[in-house]
C-alpha cells in the first residue's frame, strides 16, 4: 500500500509545475461577483480540462433564473470519471469571487508567483481547489491499481450568493447525487460544521427636504442611525451566546453596505442598508430572523415619521455533520498527518458555504483542500489574496491518497 501512496506523491511532484500553470490560468480569468458574469470562466476551465482528457458537461443555468438573483451568467461544470461499481465521491469548488477592491501589490488576476506564493483573487478561495481536485484525480488514474466507484468534479459559480444556482441547481435538477462529498477548504483542518448566514436588506424611508429648512422633512439617515445602534447593541448580547463546536465562537452581525441620500444640501429621504447575521449551528434560523426583524421595527418605531421595509436576501442554514462522513474524515486526517507532519484536527468554521446544500439532501460532506491555517492568513476577500504553493502540493497528495483509499 505504501508503494501506491509513494507513486501518487511522486506523480504529483513530477506534475506540480503543470498544476501551478493550471491554477494560474484559472486565476487570470476574472469572476467578480457582482456582476457575476461567470460563464466565460467555466468555458476556459472546460477547455483546460479537455487538455487532460476530462470531458466537462456544461450546465448553463437559465438566464431568467440568473438575472433574478442579480447575476449575469452561470455555467456549472460536472466531470464524471467512472471506474466500476461502487460509491460516487464528488469534489466541489466554486469559481465565483468577490471583486478585488484596492490595495493590491500584485495584480488581482496576475497569478504572479513570489516567494513561494501564488497571488490573485480566488487563488486561495477557491480556484485553488479546481487544481487540487483535478490533479488528485489525474494522480489516482496514473496508477495501474483497479478502482471501483466513480469521482465527479463539480465546479460551480454561485457560492458568493448562497449556492442555490451552483450546487443547489445541479442537485435540484437531478444532474447529480453523489454518496460522499469533499468541498473546497483548508489544508490544516477537516471542517465538518460551519455557521449559517442570514442576509437582509433594510430600506428606511423618510421625507426629502431642502437642507435650509430641514424641519419640513424627515431625515431617513437619522432613522438609519437609530436602527444601526440597535443592531450593534445586539452584537454585545451575541457574545454571551457560545457554540459548542470547536472553531466557532458566537453569533455576530455585520452591516456591510449603506446607500442613501440625494445631494449634500438635501435631507435624505431614503437609506438602504444590507446586513449579514452569522448563526452558530445551535441557533434556529426562524427565531433569529424573527428577533432581528423585531429589533429593527422597534428602533424604527421610536423615530417619528420613519417607515421601513425589510427584505430577506439570503438564508443559508448551518452545516451540521452527518454520521456518514466518517470515512472521509478518517482518511483525510490519517493522510494529512503523514503528508503535513502534524495532526489534522476536525473543526467548525465561522464561514458559511454551499456544502450545506449537499448535506441537506443527505450527502455526507467535509471541507478540505488547499489553503492556509486561517482565512486571514490568505488575505481572502482582501488585497493580495495568495496561496502558499507548498500547501497546494501537499493538499493534492492528501486528497489523492484519500480518493485511492475510498475507491479501492
Amino acid at each position: 500500500m505504501n508503494n501506491a501512496y509513494d507513486a501518487l506523491d511522486t506523480w504529483i511532484d513530477e506534475h506540480f509545475d503543470e498544476e501551478v500553470r493550471f491554477l494560474q490560468a484559472l486565476v487570470q480569468v476574472p469572476t467578480d461577483t457582482p456582476p457575476g458574469n461567470n460563464a466565460p470562466h467555466a468555458e476556459r476551465t472546460a477547455e483546460l480540462l479537455a487538455g487532460f482528457g476530462f470531458a466537462a458537461e456544461k450546465h448553463a443555468v437559465p438566464a431568467a433564473e440568473v438575472a433574478s438573483r442579480g447575476l449575469a451568467s452561470i455555467t456549472n461544470l460536472i466531470v464524471r470519471r467512472p471506474y466500476g461499481a461502487g460509491r460516487t465521491i464528488a469534489l466541489n469548488a466554486h469559481g465565483d469571487v468577490v471583486p478585488p477592491g484596492e490595495g493590491w501589490t500584485h495584480g488581482p488576476y496576475s497569478g504572479d508567483i513570489d516567494d513561494g506564493k501564488l497571488y490573485g483573487r480566488a487563488s486561495a478561495v477557491s480556484k485553488s481547489d479546481f487544481a487540487t481536485y483535478t490533479f488528485a484525480v489525474r494522480a489516482i488514474e496514473s496508477l495501474t491499481a483497479k478502482l471501483g466507484g466513480s469521482v465527479e468534479l463539480h465546479f460551480t459559480y454561485d457560492e458568493e450568493f448562497g449556492g442555490e444556482l451552483g450546487p443547489g441547481w445541479l442537485l435540484q435538477s437531478g444532474l447529480t447525487k453523489p454518496d460522499l462529498l469533499i468541498a473546497a477548504g483548508f489544508s490544516y483542518q477537516v471542517v465538518t460544521a460551519h455557521n449559517g448566514c442570514l442576509q437582509m436588506e433594510v430600506t428606511v424611508h423618510g421625507k426629502m427636504a431642502h437642507a435650509a429648512i430641514p424641519e419640513t422633512g424627515v431625515d431617513a439617515l437619522q432613522g438609519a442611525v437609530a436602527i444601526l445602534n440597535a443592531l450593534y447593541r445586539q452584537n454585545t448580547l451575541y457574545k454571551q451566546v457560545t457554540s459548542g463546536v470547536p472553531g466557532i465562537d458566537h453569533p455576530y452581525l455585520n452591516v456591510g453596505r449603506i446607500d442613501g441620500g440625494t445631494h449634500t444640501n438635501v435631507v435624505p429621504g431614503k437609506v438602504v442598508m444590507k446586513l449579514d447575521r452569522r448563526m452558530i449551528p445551535e441557533e434556529d434560523p426562524v427565531k433569529v430572523e424573527a428577533d432581528l426583524r423585531r429589533v429593527i421595527e422597534e428602533a424604527a418605531a421610536a423615530c417619528p415619521g420613519i417607515t421601513i421595509e425589510i427584505r430577506r436576501l439570503l438564508l443559508a442554514r448551518a452545516l451540521k455533520p452527518l454520521s456518514g462522513n466518517a470515512p472521509l474524515v478518517e482518511a483525510l486526517q490519517r493522510h494529512g498527518e503523514v503528508v503535513f507532519g502534524e495532526p489534522i484536527p476536525t473543526s467548525g468554521s465561522p464561514l458559511y458555504t454551499d456544502v450545506r446544500l449537499y448535506c441537506e439532501r443527505g450527502i455526507p460532506a467535509v471541507i478540505y483542500g488547499a489553503g492556509p491555517r486561517t482565512v486571514f492568513e490568505s488575505n481572502a476577500k482582501r488585497a493580495d489574496e495568495h496561496l502558499v504553493l507548498e500547501d497546494l502540493r501537499r493538499a493534492t497528495k492528501v486528497v489523492a491518497r484519500t480518493l485511492f483509499d475510498l475507491l479501492r
